[in-house]
């Protein structure tokens, strides 16, 4: 108990620890029949798309990251906000993590290595202050130039709460005070808190487990099915750290890649170009 007291006084992000067990405790609800409507369910299974797969994966990651591609300037902006709905973090800040992970990887400086526990990699760390001197921005430069992700560095959070203030309004007129508070245990609390686990098992599992197309990364990459399937294609992540550009992580043909076809769907229409197509394996 004494060191968890020193660790909450000294060492926990509060703000974010406070969230997350919130949105945690909130998510537990869903479990309840009483809670439960389809119309949650199907709202649920939209937004955990908009939110991990074209707001994480296809943006924060493959385009902001990595610029493993391009796209029309209001397309990026709706995509940024699909990204910020996840709960997870300004661009600025997810992305310059990301950046570091990828120049430290499996080392002290990676901010969530698997090297100091699978629980540290998937969600301790956090829940912790960042180690003294590691800044995000410092990593995300070209970011901190677009007015745009500039200005949602502090403000990354209201497109989140004016999300759940319109599900629970629409949700009320629809069908009143029940049927409101299930569109937000299911569109809000249980789709946030699964997109996050979605992305921390990135972080964990697939530097724990799986097989690599591509042994000179210098990490403990790994390519893990499951995670991908969560994912829409994060979890081939070693293919990911042998070819970091690559618009495409799924390399093989039974490596499915939702996210990659996203990207060459989108470019039919004009909406993705400059693809970085991956190498052959």
């Amino acid at each position: 108990m004494s060191q968890i007291i020193y660790w909450w006084k000294f060492r926990a992000n509060k703000g974010i620890t406070l969230a997350i067990v919130s949105l945690h405790v909130l998510a537990i609800l869903a479990l309840c029949p009483y809670f439960f409507s389809w119309s949650g369910l199907w709202i649920f299974l939209f937004l955990y798309w908009v939110t991990a797969g074209l707001g994480i994966t296809l943006c924060f990651h493959r385009l902001l990251t990595h610029a493993s591609f391009t796209t029309p300037n209001w397309v990026r902006k709706i995509l940024i906000l699909c990204g910020c709905l996840a709960w997870q973090g300004s661009p600025i800040t997810w992305v310059g993590t990301h950046r570091a992970h990828h120049a430290h990887s499996d080392t002290d400086q990676d901010p969530h290595t698997p090297r100091h526990g699978f629980n540290w990699a998937h969600v301790l760390w956090i829940l912790n202050k960042s180690p003294e001197g590691f800044f995000p921005e410092d990593f995300a430069r070209d970011l901190i130039r677009d007015p745009f992700i500039e200005s949602l560095n502090l403000w990354f959070w209201v497109p989140q709460v004016i999300l759940a203030l319109d599900l629970y309004a629409i949700g009320w007129l629809l069908g009143g005070h029940t049927l409101a508070i299930s569109w937000i245990v299911w569109g809000i609390a249980l789709r946030t808190v699964l997109v996050f686990h979605g992305t921390w098992f990135v972080n964990s599992a697939t530097h724990t487990w799986g097989y690599r197309n591509f042994e000179n990364t210098g990490d403990g990459s790994r390519n893990l099915w499951w995670v991908a399937l969560i994912s829409f294609g994060e979890g081939w992540h070693n293919n990911h750290h042998g070819a970091q550009r690559s618009a495409a992580h799924g390399m093989r043909w039974y490596e499915l890649d939702p996210t990659y076809w996203t990207i060459n769907l989108m470019s039919w229409f004009g909406l993705a170009s400059k693809i970085v197509r991956p190498p052959k394996l």
